[in-house]
């Protein structure tokens, strides 16, 4: 049987802890507007509107606090209401996202296969420092990757080698690719993808050594 191998790039407990500040501030959100309406328009009327706001930011907050990565085998899977599985070997798409939420940017490999689509996150960077996947991780996603046998699975499978190389360099994180590809992005999106050609150059001018 497969080792499986954990992909939470945020500490579970920091994940909850943000989970619960995310709900209450659905609950004291929706209890104002609810309150407002529910004395301009009724009772009736002010609870819709309460439950309107409430219950998806409530959703979003208990699906943000069971989520959990992880990759067992070539199989990358991810759990939050439901658990969604893409076999990495077979996935038709190979993505690098950029996300850009309230000056940190997250760097996630997106990938897509029979039917299904999951954004793993590789790092999160805010100013000259950040959060990135651990060593062990990487290590086994680069392995992965280069096991497709294909053009984009050996570019991600370089890109996180040299990654993993420039950590054990002790590089700063401004010096790290995965930082210097999120930087590529250009601002005031929330998400892109980058483009492939431009990764693939990117990773032709990375130090293999």
């Amino acid at each position: 049987m497969s080792e499986r191998i954990a992909l939470d790039l945020l500490d579970p407990k920091a994940v909850r802890k943000r989970a619960r500040t995310v709900a209450i501030g659905a609950l004291i959100v929706a209890a104002a507007f609810g309150g407002l309406l529910g004395l301009l328009a009724g009772r009736t009327a002010g609870l819709v509107t309460a439950a309107v706001f409430a219950v998806p930011l409530l959703m979003l907050a208990w699906s943000e606090a069971r989520r959990r990565v992880w990759l067992e085998g070539h199989v990358l899977s991810v759990r939050a209401f439901g658990t969604r599985s893409v076999d990495l070997h077979t996935a038709e798409q190979l993505d690098l996202l950029v996300t850009d939420v309230r000056g940190a940017r997250t760097v996630g490999l997106f990938v897509r296969g029979g039917g299904k689509a999951i954004n793993l996150a590789l790092a999160i960077y805010a100013g000259t420092g950040g959060r990135e996947q651990g060593v062990l991780p990487l290590r086994k996603l680069a392995d992965v990757l280069a096991g497709r046998g294909d053009a984009p699975g050996l570019v991600f499978s370089e890109l996180l080698v040299a990654q993993l190389r420039a950590e054990a360099r002790g590089l700063a994180a401004a010096d790290r690719p995965l930082y210097q590809l999120g930087s590529m992005a250009p601002t005031g999106r929330l998400a892109q993808k980058l483009n492939p050609e431009a990764i693939s150059r990117f990773v032709s001018t990375l130090d293999q050594s």
